[in-house]
């Protein structure tokens, strides 16, 4: 094989519960993440030589050339298999940076998976999920995706039941969040986890989305607000608009609210003002090939 396309899914978090500071300086946490049908388009081509990016649109924003998280995946499996793995990556962005959105963890999930098909390297889905762990917590889940309980730092899966169908208005303000920034502030203020995890864990094993989207919740989401006002503002808009709920993802700044069907999330679409704004479906992967 010489090239892969494939599609990088964003992910949301329907519920992120902080249990406490570990020894190594990271946040033990339980959360349920669920793929959805935003996504970035990854191509790879077999080259010459070394390593090169191409990104689309060109004033994206995805961090230092040694640094992005496409750069980083493709290290990583050389390192890992001792193999040289000239290739050249056009990234479509697609997933707004700085959201909560997963859209780093997802490039490098795809690069980890197209590399693995177009060199025939013959690794497994648990074994790039582990190598994908060191880049970030996100990685392993954007590699499987779907609906799943993350727990430890998020890399430990297990499988949930699908939701059933209903649709997420995805909006993010124009002020991003530092999720570095944002874990230190949280544990400056010592709030009380507002465990959603168990809520949502069970509305998904009923199939009742009312039951889901009054149960979403977010530990973090009140930081995010202290530094991103807009990102309060938005959560209480998209329930104005008629969400049966609504959750930040991740450390933000991106929030959702849950629809029971594409007409009301397309209704209440034309209601909110944000620089970004989309009406998304659950998927039930997380990289797919095209």
């Amino acid at each position: 094989m010489r090239e892969v396309r494939l599609r990088a899914f964003a992910k949301v978090n329907y519920a992120l519960d902080i249990l406490g500071l570990r020894m190594d300086g990271y946040h033990e946490i339980r959360t349920v993440m669920q793929s959805i049908s935003l996504a970035d388009e990854v191509e790879l081509r077999r080259a010459a030589r070394g390593f090169a990016l191409t990104l689309e649109p060109e004033a994206e924003e995805i961090g230092l050339p040694d640094q992005n998280t496409a750069y980083l995946a493709w290290r990583l499996l050389q390192r890992l298999t001792g193999d040289e793995l000239p290739v050249e990556v056009t990234l479509c962005k697609r997933i707004p940076a700085g959201a909560g959105l997963g859209g780093g963890s997802a490039d490098a999930a795809a690069v980890l998976v197209g590399l693995n098909e177009i060199f025939g390297l013959g690794l497994s889905m648990n074994e790039l999920r582990k190598a994908g762990v060191v880049i970030g917590a996100d990685v392993p889940f954007c590699i499987s995706g779907g609906t799943a309980l993350g727990e430890g730092v998020g890399e430990i899966l297990t499988p949930l039941p699908p939701p059933q169908t209903h649709r997420l208005l995805v909006a993010k303000p124009l002020r991003s969040a530092d999720t570095a920034s944002i874990y230190r502030a949280y544990d400056g203020t010592k709030p009380k986890s507002s465990r959603t995890v168990e809520p949502v864990f069970s509305a998904l094993h009923s199939g009742d989305v009312s039951d889901l989207a009054s149960a979403v919740g977010n530990d973090l989401a009140p930081v995010t607000s202290g530094f991103v006002p807009e990102v309060e503002a938005l959560e209480q808009a998209l329930l104005a608009s008629g969400a049966l709920g609504a959750s930040m993802s991740g450390s933000g700044t991106a929030v959702y609210g849950i629809f029971a069907d594409e007409e009301a999330a397309r209704n209440a679409k034309g209601k909110i003002d944000a620089p970004f704004i989309g009406v998304y479906e659950s998927v039930s992967c997380g990289v797919e090939i095209a």
